[in-house]
């Protein structure tokens, strides 16, 4: 399946999670901004699909991302970040969403495990009494150490006034 063929609606997400669960396969779900993609948030969605059969990636509209990360963020749009989650092998699905939380798309999926990262504890993870109340499995994932977005974009902006642009063809 192409990056692009993973990138789902709201309905054709439940309906390829209904069709899953029919084949008794196990959805793990995740969510972020993946504004930047790096090294930590690839181990995160291996390891989360590592929990299950299928794994599908909640995503953070432009709008939700400036909300919660300000306004220089994000630095790519959701159409293309959800164009490179699609392109990984460990992701099944990506579904965008324009609230701050996931919540209700976690309701409307209803997977079987909920998986963040370790900047996370259950109790502050959107969605884990309902995944917990569905009979599913909340799991979080270590961190890779020194890993993260905001570092990766302050390194961009301090380099920027130091070191000359690069060429490019």
């Amino acid at each position: 399946m192409s990056a692009g063929d993973k990138v789902l609606d709201w309905s054709q997400a439940r309906e390829r999670c209904l069709g899953w669960k029919a084949d008794r396969r196990k959805i793990v779900f995740t969510n972020g901004c993946f504004d930047i993609l790096h090294p930590g948030h690839v181990d995160l969605l291996e390891k989360a699909r590592a929990l299950g059969d299928v794994l599908v990636v909640g995503l953070n509209d432009d709008d939700s991302v400036r909300r919660l990360k300000g306004p220089s963020r994000p630095v790519n749009e959701a159409a293309d970040r959800a164009f490179v989650l699609g392109g990984l092998q460990a992701v099944d699905a990506v579904v965008v969403f324009e609230e701050d939380t996931p919540l209700a798309l976690i309701e409307w999926l209803v997977p079987n495990v909920l998986v963040k990262g370790g900047d996370y504890s259950e109790a502050t993870i959107v969605g884990a009494p309902f995944v917990r109340a569905h009979g599913g499995d909340v799991v979080v994932v270590p961190l890779v150490e020194g890993k993260a977005t905001t570092a990766v974009v302050e390194r961009i902006r301090s380099e920027r006034g130091s070191t000359p642009a690069a060429s490019t063809r």
